[in-house]
């Protein structure tokens, strides 16, 4: 049986940079995203945006308009993710607190759109879109695709 999940994420922006994580475990994956994580219990969905960026950076944000409603799927699991975009408020990148070890990750940092890290970058779920979609100023989410995840 195909599990669910709901998970919710920052989009998080500071002097033009977005603050990405690096997801990495060897010959399983290497990977750059936004903080996010699965929604505990009765949650608000902007709060687990920023309590996960808590968790994985030790940045306080505060989350803002939805920016996008994602849908994905593997072999065992299928997930609903809501992006928010959020303004940094206080704190220094650290990522030696995450509760969630098994997420692996291993750096933070902010890059701006053409000093991106090599490799896999999920910026949101539109890649290289999200920059264009952040000049509308997101009027309303944006509801991408069912895709299949990557890792």
């Amino acid at each position: 049986m195909m599990a669910h999940r709901i998970s919710a994420g920052a989009l998080v922006l500071r002097d033009n940079k977005i603050l990405l994580v690096r997801h990495f475990r060897p010959s399983i994956h290497d990977f750059w995203a936004p903080p996010g994580g699965g929604v505990e219990g009765e949650e608000e969905l902007s709060a687990a945006a920023e309590r996960e960026t808590f968790e994985e950076t030790g940045l306080r944000v505060r989350a803002g308009a939805m920016a996008y409603i994602d849908e994905l799927f593997d072999d065992s699991e299928r997930m609903i993710k809501f992006w928010f975009l959020a303004d940094y408020v206080s704190g220094e990148l650290d990522i030696t607190a995450n509760p969630a070890a098994g997420e692996s990750i291993c750096e933070a940092g902010w890059f701006a759109r053409d000093k991106l890290p090599k490799g896999h970058v999920f910026i949101g779920p539109a890649d290289g879109q999200f920059w264009e979609d952040l000049k509308t100023g997101f009027p309303a989410p944006i509801k991408l695709p069912l895709r299949r995840m990557l890792f």
